[in-house]
């Protein structure tokens, strides 16, 4: 049986952890807040939401318990904030084992970050497309939303970045396929690109106005800001050649041309119903509730850098970097009012 760590438990380290536990799997958690890593301990993790309830025992170590690993790790999972990745790679590196192998199972686009650090041939990327999940207290884990399978969806696509469909990489789906629907995938870069958009479209709009789900769906200017931030990196990613999978069940090619008022309101027609069945917050609401730094650097703003190297104007992107990079400091809290200036970036 494989020794797994997971570097980072967070909400889907966390949550792909619990369920591996359940099916037996050797997992151990690593992670910087001491609270979390103490309750994991004492009480194990507990589980809720729309995949039902269920707690599990834990190993969890803080970063300073590390060096007592006796054992090394068949495979780890890196899951913490892309801020993060080029330290937290280097430090589980030294516990895995030299034929061992990393998985990329976070927002944005790490995996070159990583691989350069533990090898190329060491490197697997995750997407955990569509799935939400939040940590709001030490050892609770709980996911909103429909299960996957519920409207045919697949969550998780694992794939290599050579493009070849490994045994390793049916074997990491084969594992997630416990959690929620899962695949090996021969284009790990246009399912990346993906991700990104549908991130890059809902968490700092969510996070900046305060709004949840259902919230920015009942919001015309958050809808409208949400369609040009799509179509900004629907043309960034054209640009760069990626085949880029549907985003938010919509053809890349509709967001590419939301210009159009008919693809305009396609778009805006399905951002309307897909409110939820509860108000969620996005992720990068949930760091901003938090007080924590936020990702954007990562999602809306490797698109707006991307797209000065494509020479692709983002100004919508580039205007909700300019926003969080505001929240961030401290320098604004977050209201629907922030939206003006997005609206204001809209050509």
């Amino acid at each position: 049986m494989s020794k797994i760590a997971i570097m980072g438990a967070g909400a889907l380290g966390c949550y792909i952890g619990a369920f591996f536990i359940r099916e037996g799997m050797d997992v151990t958690f690593l992670d910087m807040w001491p609270e979390h890593v103490e309750t994991l301990r004492r009480d194990g993790l507990r589980v809720s939401g729309s995949q039902g309830e269920f707690s599990v025992p834990a190993k969890a170590l803080h970063l300073t318990d590390a060096q007592g690993i006796d054992e090394p790790f068949d495979i780890a999972f890196v899951a913490v904030k892309s801020y993060d990745t080029e330290w937290a790679t280097h430090f589980i590196k030294r516990y895995v084992k030299p034929d061992g192998y990393f998985v990329s199972a976070q927002n944005s686009m790490n995996d070159q970050t990583i691989a350069s650090i533990v090898g190329y041939q060491r490197e697997l990327g995750c997407i955990a497309s569509h799935i939400e999940v939040a940590l709001w207290e030490p050892g609770h884990v709980t996911r909103g939303g429909s299960v996957g399978r519920d409207h045919g969806h697949v969550v998780f696509r694992v794939g290599e970045m050579n493009g070849h469909i490994s045994p390793r990489a049916q074997e990491v789906a084969g594992w997630l396929d416990c959690i929620d629907a899962a695949k090996a995938t021969s284009n790990l870069w246009g399912e990346r690109w993906a991700k990104l958009a549908q991130n890059s479209i809902g968490n700092a709009v969510s996070a900046m106005s305060g709004l949840g789900s259902q919230g920015m769906a009942e919001s015309p200017d958050a809808r409208s800001v949400r369609i040009h931030i799509g179509k900004e990196t629907v043309q960034v990613g054209k640009a760069l050649n990626y085949q880029i999978e549907e985003i938010s069940g919509m053809d890349p090619d509709l967001w590419g041309a939301a210009d159009d008022p008919d693809a305009f309101n396609q778009l805006d027609e399905m951002l309307k119903a897909r409110g939820g069945r509860v108000d969620w917050r996005a992720s990068m609401a949930q760091d901003v509730a938090k007080r924590r730094r936020s990702e954007i650097d990562h999602l809306n703003g490797l698109v707006a850098a991307k797209g000065r190297e494509a020479g692709i104007a983002t100004p919508v992107n580039e205007a909700t970097v300019d926003v969080m990079h505001d929240i961030d400091a401290g320098h604004v809290e977050p209201d629907a009012s922030l939206l003006d200036r997005l609206v204001q970036a809209q050509p």
